[in-house]
């Protein structure tokens, strides 16, 4: 039944960001900055006297552990600002932890600052608003900071025991075991340790090395603290069962239905199980992709759902090629739209070679003919098993080291007939052997979406994947197939508006700077390769919160379809 108004209203103030808590995220950033500040001004840092070492007789150090805490904990609410923007809850614990530290050390100076006036202040604020911190952190890997931390301390204070163990003779005196493991371990926390150094650089050395390792655990440790949620994605037997229930009843509505059941992504369903949203949890963000599935009237009920787990482990919400019914969906709940591109949609009884526009077409396909190559059209389920793992492992080789492309329109895997035995192989071969491979999978009852494009990278002709779609084209009216979705052009609106007659200036420089872009990502290949069928062009859009999550969602995005996105040594260090 459709969703009501005023539920609309609650889920939209459900996940949206709360005022208080995002002016909390400003006012953290900037005490972060002031108390850095404090300690690298000159100025400032000479305010910082032992008051109290003196009344309580503490070490002489103490001054310059009070700038290493202060440093510390500046950096560390500079780091918390995004998590409690999604509020956190860890990061509202962590957030209380230092800006208590802040007022502390700020007491040891001789005068109060214009720092610890704000710090207390932000401290009140943190205490005020705790009602409103409430998602949870990452549910996987909930040591990792623990582990990192350890690991750093322990690494420093090794590294720093062995300096003093092979280089006695640097020291004023004899030093036993006991003392280079104080030693070591007051370095890591800037306080010098019992042992006297013949050389100044080597005890600055010492000291530096320890400190280094110190605030590298504390900074690496709350980084993983902190880290947005990224459970490994699987989809479970039982789900991909419903899944497959909701693509059959209602998956001719959606050409990219199909591509939900990759094994890489998770699923949250609607109360009543008649709709579910897929998505991936990637640098924070629950980047679903296509629309919701199954009954459209039941798609609010999906989406309040990936919401609200959206809201539990404070993921961005966005939604990466859905249509413009499904973004109208979102747009009920508060999200925005921006046009990513448009989808290549051939119909079949309307395709035909002959005349001027199939000119180029026609002509490759012709010389590929000529050539000698012959092109198969079989379901999957037609494949041999033999065949089905030669395939494979022509297609895994030709794809080399290059990453896989795709995320909301591939599939990921092939050859494999008891899952998807109603995809459509299609094969170009010349004297008996395979030089060009594509694969589509079911749009309903009556239409194909390509999955796979791949062919022989020592192949010199042109045209081969011209031939392939040409023939399989030709042989879906045996299939029963009456229309067939190709390749995504993303942005193909701006490339052509760029082109045309009198375009504007803007409109000229942002085809350009598409083209230029194509060098490495095939803006303009793909539309001008698509665009040779004569296709219908439907539009895809990318649903997203605010404008300030655009660039988040836009390196999950690059990420997920394989483009680049995060360092991988830091993807490696989430991941391990």
């Amino acid at each position: 039944m459709p969703v009501k108004e005023t539920d609309v209203q609650q889920e939209v103030t459900g996940w949206r960001r709360v005022p208080l808590a995002r002016g909390l995220t400003w006012a953290t950033r900037l005490v972060g900055l002031l108390a850095v500040l404090s300690v690298l001004v000159p100025s400032a840092r000479r305010r910082f006297r032992p008051e109290l070492a003196q009344w309580f007789e503490l070490p002489h150090t103490t001054r310059l552990i009070g700038l290493v805490l202060t440093a510390v904990a500046g950096v560390g609410l500079m780091m918390l600002a995004t998590s409690l923007r999604r509020r956190k809850r860890r990061a509202w614990q962590v957030g209380v932890v230092l800006t208590s530290l802040l007022v502390v050390t700020h007491i040891m100076q001789r005068h109060g600052t214009f720092v610890g006036l704000v710090a207390a202040a932000l401290l009140g604020g943190f205490i005020a608003t705790r009602k409103e911190f409430t998602a949870l952190p990452d549910p996987v890997g909930k040591l990792a900071a623990v582990v990192v931390f350890v690991e750093l301390l322990t690494a420093g204070f090794a590294l720093n025991w062995l300096l003093l163990a092979v280089r006695p003779h640097m020291l004023t005196s004899a030093s036993t075991a006991w003392q280079r493991t104080q030693h070591a371990a007051l370095a890591l926390v800037g306080v010098e340790g019992p042992l006297d150094f013949r050389s100044h650089w080597l005890d600055d050395f010492s000291a530096g090395l320890g400190l280094t390792f110190g605030i590298a655990a504390l900074l690496a440790g709350g980084y993983f603290l902190l880290r947005s949620a990224e459970p490994k994605a699987t989809l479970s037997e039982h789900d991909e069962v419903r899944l497959r229930e909701l693509i059959t009843s209602q998956g001719h509505t959606d050409s990219l239905a199909y591509f939900a059941l990759r094994r890489d992504k998770s699923v949250v369903f609607s109360p009543t199980g008649k709709a579910a949203v897929v998505y991936r949890m990637l640098a924070g963000v629950a980047l679903a992709s296509g629309d919701p599935l199954g009954d459209v009237e039941a798609w609010p009920g999906a989406c309040s759902a990936f919401l609200e787990q959206c809201r539990r482990y404070g993921g961005v919400p966005a939604a990466l090629g859905c249509s413009e019914q499904g973004a109208r969906v979102w747009a009920r709940y508060g999200l925005d739209a921006l046009e990513l591109g448009d989808e290549a949609v051939v119909d079949v009884s309307a395709f035909s070679l002959e005349g001027r526009a199939m000119r180029g077409v026609r002509q490759a396909v012709s010389r590929m003919r000529r050539s000698g190559y012959q092109v198969h059209v079989q379901r999957l389920a037609d494949v041999t098993k033999e065949k089905a793992t030669e395939l494979a492992t022509l297609a895994e080789s030709w794809l080399g080291k290059s990453a896989e492309r795709g995320y909301s329109m591939a599939l990921s895997r092939f050859g494999d007939p008891s899952s998807d035995a109603q995809c459509v192989v299609v094969t170009a071969e010349l004297d008996g052997q395979v030089r060009g491979l594509l694969q589509f999978v079911p749009w309903g009852e009556d239409g194909l979406s390509l999955d796979l494009m791949r062919r022989d990278p020592h192949v010199p002709d042109n045209g081969l994947n011209e031939l392939m779609i040409s023939d399989l084209l030709a042989a879906c009216s045996g299939l029963g197939v009456q229309k067939v979705s190709l390749n995504f052009a993303i942005l193909r609106a701006s490339l052509e508006r760029g082109e045309r007659i009198g375009a504007g200036p803007v409109s000229r420089l942002w085809g350009r700077l598409l083209r230029l872009a194509s060098r490495w990502w095939q803006i303009e290949t793909l539309y001008r390769f698509n665009a040779k069928f004569s296709p219908s062009w439907i539009p895809r859009y990318l649903v997203f919160g605010t404008v300030r999550d655009l660039p988040r969602v836009a390196i999950a995005a690059f990420e997920a379809e394989g483009f680049g996105g995060r360092p991988p040594i830091l993807l490696r260090l989430l991941r391990r």
